[in-house]
Parts: structure tokens; C-alpha cells; sequence
């Protein structure tokens, strides 16, 4: 990426002496350093205007948005953008031999200048980690060398923008791979163990171990579901309170919970299988050891334009240091399913470092963990 980066800012300091000597020629021009002022700006703003769409790839949008661009940046009569098989966008009295004209340059691999009229016309190749995806193609009533280089450097500068939009594309990919990975990472314990408080049921109290099974299966089904990244606050409380179900029947009275909601968030988007867990790892901490009862307490309040999550229990709490270590933890060596480190990576990876767990705990004083969702609409929902 970075390579690409100094080609990109190398080719528009090339523009810009192109757009400086433009300057120049004319008889009102400004002093020299104001002119080159100018022009650098001129470029700048020009390439800055047509980034953006060129930043979502090689396509009829992308090249209908950052033409005009081009066009201003080049100041030639006309400017075309292809692909390898069609022509794109263009912008100015173009050619019907533009087509024709970027399937020689693509075959050929390199910049091409052709002659015609009332235009002739500079075609340069644009490429995306060396693999040629279209043609550049700029007419005018005047074929000079100097407007040959810089459509070549306008070119590189394009298929610069291209391959950074296909690295965002396959970086994006490869979190959602990620993603999709942490949220598979359902804990096989607690699998195990519902499984056999239901089978405890099975001769003592038939109706129970049905209603139990029921349960399971509610938790199963939406927890292991491949429908969307983002659900309903409202439906991740639902799948805590299925969750619940199943623990209170393997721990009877001695597992007390609480959960104290704000109505109006219940529709914010929060990340799948984001609450669960804290609350799988808030009984599992607060009741080890236990003798007498454990509470767990859950919290949502509205803040504004956010959502803040408290889960909290009453256990023997643990070092600082070690609740650091455990957020630090690659998720994937947690061996316990969706952990601490899962949820903690997966906020962070949606909204940001300022967005991940926050966990106060000492010795002998519980563990609270916090968790902020912004009430933004998201377009995965």
C-alpha cells in the first residue's frame, strides 16, 4: 500500500508541472509562484474530487463520477474511462473508436497514441497488481510528448487509486471471514452442560426436560444462525433470557439474575452474540467456588446516542492484570467459546479502539464489564 501511495503522490507532482506549464503559456498568467501555487492546488483539489469513486473500484458509477475530474485534471477536449471489454463513462466529444483504441492498448500493454479526427487520442493501460482492467483514453486537437507522459502519469495515479480500493475490498473480506469465524466459536461447555441438566429431567420431570429442550433449541437456532453479522438488542436479550432459562435449571436457586432495560434501546443494532457471552462468563466466574448464591445484574440504559451495557456479578473477581491478559488473548486460543477477547475484538473491529470492553474487577470484589453501542443504522441489519 505504501508503494502504491508514492506512485500515486509522484504522478500528481508530475501533473501538476504539466498544469504549472499550462499556466504559464497563457498571457494573464499570475507571477511564477503564485502560478505554481496554483497549479499544485489546482491538481491537488482536481485529484481529490475524483478519488473517492475511484477508491470503490473499476466500474460504469465509479467511472461516470470521476471522468469529469479527469478531464479538468488533463484539460483535453475529451477524456474516456473503459474496462477491458466496453466503454465505461467519458466525458467531452469522444470517438466511436474508443473502444477500439483501448483494446489495442490493452493488447498491447503499454501507452498508445492514435491519430484521428478532428482529435487524436493517448491511451494508457490502468492496472490493479499488474493485471491490466481497462484503459484511460484522453483526445485532443494537439497529440504533444508532453501530454503523452502525462496521460501516463495520470494513469498510474488511476490505477493507484484502483489498488487501493482493491486492498480495502479484500481487507474488508477477509474481516468479514474473521467475523464470521469469532461468531461461530459457540462454547462447547455450555453445550455439554445444558445438554445433561436436560437429561437429568428426562425421568424425574418429563414436562420440564421438554420445556428445557425447547429452550435449547431457541438458543441454538439463533445462535448459530448465518443470517446477518448485526441483530436487535431486543433479540439478543431474548437469546440471553433462553440462555438463563437453561442455567437456572442447572443451578437452581443458587444462580440469581436481574436485568433492568431501557425500552427505547431495544431497537438498537448491536453486534450477534455480543451480550450472551458476558453474561455465559459473568455465571461461570461469579458462581465458581460458590457455596451460598450468585448474582448476576444486567444493565442497559439509553445514553443518548449510544447504548451502555453493564454485566456484573458478585463473584470472587480477579486481578486487574489478569482481566487485561484475557482481553489481550487471541480469541481464537480462548477454548471456551465466545470469550472476553471475542467480544472485546469484535466491537473494536466495527466502531473502533474507543468502542471495546471495558472490565473493572479486583480480588474478592466482583467483575463488572462494560460495553457502549452506538444506536447508528447499520446496513447489515
Amino acid at each position: 500500500m505504501l508503494t502504491t501511495a508514492c506512485v500515486a503522490l509522484s504522478s500528481l507532482a508530475f501533473v501538476a508541472g504539466h498544469v504549472l506549464a499550462r499556466a504559464r503559456s497563457r498571457r494573464d498568467a499570475p507571477p511564477e509562484g503564485r502560478c505554481k501555487e496554483e497549479a499544485t492546488f489546482a491538481t491537488l483539489h482536481i485529484a481529490a474530487m475524483a478519488a473517492p469513486a475511484l477508491r470503490t473500484g473499476l466500474n460504469r458509477d465509479s467511472a461516470r463520477k470521476a471522468v469529469r475530474h479527469l478531464r479538468a485534471l488533463l484539460g483535453t477536449q475529451a477524456v474516456a474511462i473503459t474496462s477491458t471489454e466496453a466503454a465505461l463513462a467519458w466525458d467531452g466529444p469522444c470517438t466511436d473508436d474508443v473502444v477500439t483504441y483501448a483494446r489495442a492498448t490493452l493488447a498491447a500493454g503499454r501507452p498508445q497514441v492514435f491519430a484521428g479526427e478532428p482529435h487524436g487520442a493517448v491511451v494508457v493501460p490502468l492496472t490493479v497488481d499488474g493485471t491490466v482492467v481497462g484503459a484511460l483514453a484522453a483526445f485532443d486537437d494537439e497529440i504533444s510528448a508532453a501530454l503523452v507522459r502525462t496521460v501516463s502519469e495520470v494513469g498510474r495515479w488511476v490505477s493507484g487509486q484502483l489498488e487501493l480500493a482493491e486492498l480495502d475490498a479484500s481487507r474488508r473480506r477477509a474481516l468479514e471471514a474473521e467475523m464470521r469465524a469469532l461468531r461461530a466459536q459457540i462454547s462447547p461447555h455450555f453445550i455439554y452442560n445444558a445438554l445433561t441438566t436436560i437429561a437429568s429431567f428426562v425421568r424425574t420431570d418429563p414436562k420440564r426436560a421438554r420445556e428445557l429442550l425447547l429452550d435449547f433449541a431457541d438458543f441454538a437456532r439463533y445462535a448459530l444462525r448465518r443470517a446477518h453479522d448485526f441483530t436487535t438488542l431486543a433479540d439478543e436479550l431474548t437469546c440471553v433470557d433462553r440462555y438463563l432459562l437453561l442455567e437456572r435449571a442447572r443451578f437452581g436457586d443458587k444462580l440469581r439474575f436481574s436485568m433492568q432495560v431501557a425500552p427505547e434501546v431495544l431497537p438498537v443494532p448491536v453486534p450477534f452474540l455480543c451480550l450472551q457471552p458476558l453474561v455465559e462468563n459473568a455465571i461461570k466466574h461469579g458462581m465458581r467456588g460458590r457455596r451460598g448464591a450468585g448474582e448476576v445484574r444486567v444493565v442497559v440504559r439509553d445514553a443518548g446516542p449510544e447504548a451502555h451495557i453493564t454485566v456484573e456479578d458478585d463473584g470472587a473477581g480477579m486481578d486487574p492484570e489478569c482481566a487485561r491478559r484475557m482481553l489481550d488473548d487471541d480469541p481464537a486460543r480462548e477454548g471456551s467459546g465466545i470469550g472476553l477477547a471475542n467480544v472485546d475484538l469484535r466491537m473494536r473491529q466495527i466502531y473502533g479502539d474507543g468502542y471495546g470492553l471495558v472490565v473493572e474487577t479486583a480480588l474478592g470484589a466482583g467483575t463488572k464489564v462494560r460495553l457502549r453501542v452506538p444506536k447508528t443504522q447499520l446496513s447489515s441489519l
